[in-house]
């Protein structure tokens, strides 16, 4: 069995993502691993490049900051990384740059892949996903947030980044037009891996996330009056949220010394919920049957 990596990245100094920690987490299971990096303000590439490890391959890829509609340009960014996998890979694994795998999966994600190799009718592997928020002690708690998403894939051409790159819709064509990409097509036949994965987006310092979403705000919005739908403030507000619970597990062995370097104060009382009567009773069903009443699911589970 031969299994590919893939990520995009820009300007991961900028915005202080943990793409190191992400490329690493998924070396061991992957035989290459493939990494676009954008055109940046800052020493990505050579970051990139002093992870040395000779599984990684870096391709230079200039972003067309144009496309503002609906996150398309992160999808067509990460198909170009998914282009570029070597043909005979059985399985492509995608990670974003603020996810992270926890080393006690790979044997998971491992047994997960040889187990359905063969099957031709999964086309695709989904994850749990723990969302931190504000500092790495903090998960959301929100049923607002997608709880699943798919990060293996068929290296199947015809499977592509599907809307802003959160997962993966197969096409009749290889070559669907934008419109097509982000209007979808048919949702990928999927198993579950049983393995999480740490989603590490909604932790930097209130500054950088600020700056991060006033910059990123513009990859969905295709007018140029995007400031005045962002707060004034220097610094992102971390306590407009709905609900927080503290983190009660391990972070994987390679975010550990980034962990350690936090250098923000955050806390939060769990207690505090601030939910919609919606949310309430989705939680309420939820939390009495194990079903999420009009869940996202860009997948089909068999």
């Amino acid at each position: 069995m031969k299994v590919s990596g893939f990520t995009i990245i820009r300007n991961a100094l900028k915005y202080d993502f943990p793409v190191v920690e992400s490329i690493r987490s998924i070396l061991p299971l992957c035989d290459e691993v493939i990494v676009s990096v954008g055109n940046s303000e800052d020493a990505t590439l050579e970051l990139i490049k002093s992870i040395q490890s000779p599984k990684i391959k870096i391709i230079e890829s200039v972003w067309d900051d144009s496309v503002r509609k609906g996150g398309l340009l992160l999808a067509k960014e990460t198909n170009k990384a998914f282009d570029a996998v070597s043909a005979d890979s059985d399985w492509v694994i995608y990670i974003q740059a603020d996810e992270v795998i926890h080393e006690s999966s790979i044997p998971v994600i491992q047994h997960s892949m040889e187990t359905w190799k063969d099957d031709k009718k999964v086309e695709g592997l989904l994850f749990e996903y723990k969302h931190f928020y504000a500092s790495y002690s903090f998960l959301e708690d929100s049923r607002m947030w997608y709880r699943r998403e798919i990060r293996i894939i068929r290296n199947d051409k015809h499977i592509r980044s599907y809307r802003d790159a959160q997962g993966f819709r197969i096409y009749d064509t290889l070559t669907p037009t934008d419109e097509e990409l982000l209007k979808g097509g048919r949702k990928l036949k999927v198993k579950h891996t049983g393995a999480s994965m740490y989603h590490y987006g909604w932790v930097k310092h209130p500054v950088v996330q600020q700056s991060k979403r006033s910059k990123f705000y513009k990859l969905w919005h295709e007018n140029d009056s995007t400031e005045k739908n962002l707060t004034e403030s220097s610094e992102y507000d971390y306590n407009v949220v709905c609900a927080l619970k503290k983190f009660e597990g391990t972070h994987p062995a390679v975010m550990l010394d980034r962990i350690n370097k936090q250098h923000w104060e955050f806390d939060f009382d769990t207690s505090k919920k601030n939910l919609s009567l919606r949310e309430s009773i989705v939680r309420f069903i939820e939390t009495k049957t194990g079903w999420r009443p009009g869940e996202y699911k860009n997948y089909k589970l068999i």
